[in-house]
């Protein structure tokens, strides 16, 4: 019996490796993978739908679900996770604390962005920084003809301006035109040592790690999605898909947790799994829905209050229902 030829769109990441190099199989699948960067993924997932199987935005999946037009089935298999407090640069000489926001211009290359939402719930939930708080500055990092994935209406009590005609957000921060800026990836100027310009946090490390003791939050970034028109055809593929995105994942822990030699070009590595492990529990980058139910009711709270999604969505719409739970032995 022969099996589905169908594209794979993922990020290089050491966590789906096994599936690359053929350690892990997806039953019934014959992959074609792409290893891509995660804004021409999503780019072309949303615009154009290019593939059948791909790692998308949890925001830009959220307003897809919301919408009831998603072209796209989620899995919970969170490839991307990150905390979101080393996202977030200021002018120093302006900004000293979180709270100095208010009032001020900040840049940013999406609103719907999922860095750029859970920076917003940082600051909102922890230090009573509201969005209607802060004037928002849309335009690219590096490209200023940057344009946005999905069309979103703010509420009314939200300010955002398009930054002028031929700048980014990154010159608008060394320039002194904004105060701040968050998204995931460094303003390109930032690396040419202004003086001025540094993370809002000083150590991101340290409030991360404060972030997760109070809250027990691993914020998930990027979800695992299926072209719907095949899950319909092949209602057996989710399962099938996330099956073999646990097993990939668990084979690169297998790997990391080899102290004989460093499967990372990272020094300190076996004292960095164990920090890890000692703050967040051994399973700390979990995939599924019951194990991730707070990280995702938190973050689709705040997508709908801020107005991203039309109604508030629930953690078990997110995913295809054959994800919800998994068989044991």
């Amino acid at each position: 019996m022969s099996k589905l030829k169908l594209s794979v769109a993922i990020g290089n990441y050491d966590r789906a490796r096994p599936l690359f190099d053929g350690a892990v199989q997806i039953d019934g699948v014959d992959p074609v993978f792409m290893m891509l960067p995660p804004e021409e993924i999503f780019f072309r997932a949303f615009r154009t739908m290019d593939f059948d199987i791909c790692e998308l935005s949890m925001s830009s999946y959220t307003v897809k679900t919301a919408q009831g037009n998603c072209p796209y089935v989620g899995i919970p298999a969170f490839v991307s996770r990150m905390f979101r407090h080393n996202c977030i640069y200021v002018r120093t000489d302006r900004i000293k604390k979180p709270e100095d926001l208010k009032g001020k211009r900040v840049g940013l290359p999406e609103f719907q962005l999922t860095a750029c939402v859970w920076a917003r719930a940082i600051l909102q939930d922890d230090y009573g920084v509201k969005p209607s708080d802060i004037t928002w500055v849309r335009g690219g990092i590096d490209d200023p003809t940057r344009p946005e994935k999905i069309t979103i209406k703010l509420p009314s009590d939200v300010k955002m301006v398009d930054a002028p005609e031929g700048k980014t957000i990154s010159q608008l921060l060394e320039s002194g035109e904004i105060d701040a800026f968050i998204a995931p990836r460094v303003p390109r100027l930032a690396g040419k040592n202004n003086p001025n310009i540094g993370w809002l946090f000083p150590d991101p490390i340290a409030a991360g790690r404060d972030y997760f003791k109070r809250t027990g939050i691993f914020p998930i970034m990027h979800v695992t999605g299926i072209r719907r028109t095949l899950v319909e055809q092949h209602p057996w593929l989710p399962a099938a898909v996330f099956k073999a995105l646990e097993q990939s994942k668990a084979k690169c822990m297998e790997e990391l947790e080899d102290t004989a030699t460093s499967k990372c070009t990272l020094p300190f590595l076996d004292e960095q799994l164990r920090a890890a492990r000692e703050l967040m529990g051994h399973d700390f980058w979990s995939y599924g829905l019951s194990a991730n139910r707070k990280v995702l009711e938190t973050f689709l709270r705040h997508h709908h209050s801020e107005g991203l999604s039309q109604r508030l969505v629930t953690p078990e719409e997110m995913f295809h229902p054959s994800t919800h739970e998994a068989f044991t032995i």
